[in-house]
């Protein structure tokens, strides 16, 4: 893997790391003050973490398909938490990485799951079919 790839990893391994350290702060300190929120930060760890590990190891067809779910799953979390903090606020009375579609955090996880959909879309598994033609290569 080579050039927007790597950053493509290098920014989800920090989300990761920095998803995780916030979630386990926040059940450890505050979970009685957001409970969903928190709750929902953990879970957004743990799929950082599979896209991660899936975007490194995407040259193989089964970690590629992990990526794509992890990465849809991203996404789908961001849409649908995004828009319940804006319909029914009292849900997420405290900021988190999910509410207003990230807007905290410079929109970042809204924007990096449809970046790493284009990513995985334009660079398929070695041997992997598209309309027909066999791909040699993933950059």
């Amino acid at each position: 893997m080579t050039g927007i790839g790597r950053v493509l990893v290098i920014v989800y391994a920090v989300m990761a790391l920095a998803a995780t350290g916030r979630s386990f702060v926040q059940i450890v300190r505050k979970f009685d003050d957001a409970p969903l929120a928190y709750s929902l930060s953990a879970l957004a760890a743990v799929v950082y973490i599979v896209a991660t590990l899936g975007l490194v190891f995407a040259r193989r067809r089964g970690w590629y398909t992990i990526a794509w779910v992890a990465i849809i799953f991203e996404l789908a979390g961001v849409l649908i938490i995004g828009t319940l903090s804006l319909a029914i606020p009292e849900l997420f009375q405290h900021d988190s990485v999910w509410s207003v579609f990230g807007r905290g955090y410079l929109f970042i996880p809204l924007v990096l799951p449809v970046f790493g959909i284009w990513w995985l879309r334009t660079h398929r598994p070695v041997g992997a079919v598209a309309n027909g033609e066999r791909s040699e290569s993933i950059a």
